[in-house]
């Protein structure tokens, strides 16, 4: 039989609360017995200083202990002020073994109780009995009877707890009976107060369970409430967290899909456009015809070699030859192959690399050629033209920084933060007939990160946007 949650958590709140009780119960039990025959054993002492200078009194009148075995039903009375019971003396001889005098048969078991309930035994200077006798293995509290410096005999009671008197019995039983009844009720609270406090524990592991199973059968948008701020409270905001994130990668994905579609579909398309028209003699088969397919075609092709780019980085395929090289002359070589772009768009080309500078980092030689190659593309797609191009080289804390700033058009902050997002153009970008497919700064953040650098960009002074790489350092020579 399979049990749910919360009676498991039910059971294991009253198990333990339950023996918790039962470990109480039993150690009050044990000290109400306890602490009751030690109080009448407390009283009994008492009375023992008493009796004993009675008997001691009653034994220099008669030098004796005859007195009380001949008649020590008045004895005891008279000098003990302990009213005889109903019983009286038992008139039963004295049974074999338990010592005293044949000629006395008072000495046999007689009930004599104190006010405090426990019986008698008077013994004579030689231990045998007097009046009462002890049993063997029975404990008593005894006490020396001295006259004139010797010991005459001893007094002693019984331990009470064979001979109480019906109304202590009573007393005792009631403080049991009443310890018991606490237990129990104690108990049922337990029953009535855990059912409820195991229930509301469980309530939001159910909640997260039941949106568990929302999120693995793809409804993302499930969300926990949040209340608490304990182990339960955290553990529904992580999970909410991750529901959001899996929420927003299932619309990247899906938004992801939709831009590939789109970027491979315009070019598709103007190449069938054009080539139709050439098959149905609508345009002439011309070099300029023929280029026009070579340019959208290679178009075409570098979405393509864009793509399987990121996709090998994603699967963690994409290779890297690292080696400790001259990060200052892999930017002067990326800068130098776009010059001649720069000058025909009329964008003036400003660089700060100091030449006695000599940075190392471990680093892929065509990869940073690759991430710097594409971050000029982009200054020159994006800027105007007369427009500025400024970069700088600057080493700080182990770090070597490369800083990208470009004149107008800029960016909104909240485009800032999505321009590493792949296929992701600014509306400025849309506007422009040589805008990108958008690929170029997500490859570059892939090559950034695989060199354990970042990226990222910023509003440029100069009016556009100013993108700044960091890479570790190895190794400074000035």
């Amino acid at each position: 039989m399979k049990i749910s949650i919360t009676y498991r958590l039910f059971l294991s709140i009253l198990t333990a609360t339950s023996l918790a009780i039962l470990l109480l119960f039993l150690i009050m039990w044990w000290s109400i017995d306890r602490g009751f025959y030690q109080y009448l054993s407390t009283l009994d002492q008492g009375r023992l200083v008493q009796m004993a200078g009675s008997l001691e009194q009653a034994y220099a009148e008669h030098r004796n202990w005859d007195f009380l075995r001949d008649r020590p039903d008045s004895w005891i009375g008279r000098f003990l002020s302990i009213p005889p019971e109903s019983e009286g003396v038992s008139g039963k001889a004295q049974e074999p073994g338990q010592g005293g005098d044949s000629k006395h048969p008072t000495t046999t078991p007689l009930k004599a109780t104190t006010r405090s309930g426990g019986p008698l035994v008077i013994l004579d200077a030689e231990r045998k009995p007097v009046f009462g006798f002890l049993k063997e293995g029975e404990e008593a509290h005894f006490r020396p009877i001295i006259y004139q410096g010797l010991t005459v005999g001893y007094v002693g009671l019984l331990s009470p707890k064979r001979f109480l008197h019906p109304m202590q019995v009573r007393f005792l039983s009631r403080q049991k009976l009443a310890l018991a009844l606490a237990a129990a009720c104690m108990v049922i609270a337990v029953i009535f107060i855990s059912l409820p406090l195991a229930r509301r524990l469980v309530k939001p592991i159910k909640a997260m369970a039941g949106a568990t199973h929302d999120i693995a059968s793809g409804r993302y948008a499930t969300r926990v409430p949040i209340l608490s701020s304990d182990e339960l409270g955290r553990l529904a905001r992580d999970f909410n967290n991750m529901a959001l994130t899996l929420e927003k990668h299932e619309k990247e994905q899906r938004q992801w899909i939709a831009d590939i579609s789109h970027e491979l579909r315009t070019p598709v398309a103007v190449l069938r456009g054009e080539i139709e028209a050439l098959l149905d003699g609508v345009r002439p088969i011309t070099s300029e015809a023929i280029g026009s397919l070579h340019g959208e075609t290679l178009r075409l092709n570098r979405l393509l070699e864009d793509l399987y780019q990121l996709s090998l980085s994603d699967i963690g395929a994409l290779t890297y030859r690292k080696e400790d090289i001259d990060l200052a002359e892999i930017l002067k070589d990326s800068i130098e192959s776009y010059k001649a772009e720069f000058a025909r768009k009329h964008i003036r080309l400003n660089t700060d690399i100091q030449k006695r500078l000599d940075v190392t980092v471990f680093a892929d030689k065509e990869r940073l050629h690759q991430l710097f190659s594409n971050l000029l593309d982009n200054s020159l797609k994006y800027t105007d033209r007369e427009g500025e191009l400024s970069i700088r080289l600057a080493y700080r804390d182990d770090q070597a920084l490369i800083d990208f700033q470009d004149s107008s058009p800029g960016v909104s902050p909240d485009e800032l933060e999505r321009l590493f997002d792949r296929l992701y153009r600014s509306e400025h970008s849309r506007k422009r007939t040589s805008g990108g497919a958008g690929l170029g700064l997500a490859i570059c953040k892939n090559i950034a990160e695989a060199h354990d650098g970042t990226i990222t960009a910023y509003p440029s002074t100069l009016g556009g946007v100013m993108i700044t790489v960091t890479i570790p350092v190895v190794g400074r020579r000035s």
